[in-house]
């Protein structure tokens, strides 16, 4: 059974859509937005400084090591 929506409590689409004031941590400035982090400008600025485009890692496949032996009691025969 499903709660009714309590009305004290922020809707779910509200909590996704506020904005807050911070410090941009690069540059210091304020700045409004949704999440924490650098700035518009500062993101623009870093991703022409440090962006580069996405690619596949080849990785050669996983291979347990087999340095382990098999417990003896649980290959011992019941008699």
């Amino acid at each position: 059974m499903e709660r009714p929506p309590d009305p004290d409590l922020p809707s779910r689409t509200d909590a996704h859509t506020d904005e807050t004031s911070f410090i941009c941590p690069r540059c210091r400035q304020t700045v409004t937005a949704r999440f924490y982090g650098p700035c518009d400008t500062c993101r623009t600025d870093l991703r022409a400084l440090l962006g580069v485009e996405a690619h596949d890692v080849e990785v050669d496949e996983y291979v347990p090591k087999m340095n382990v032996t098999p417990n003896a009691v649980a290959f011992r025969e019941d008699d």
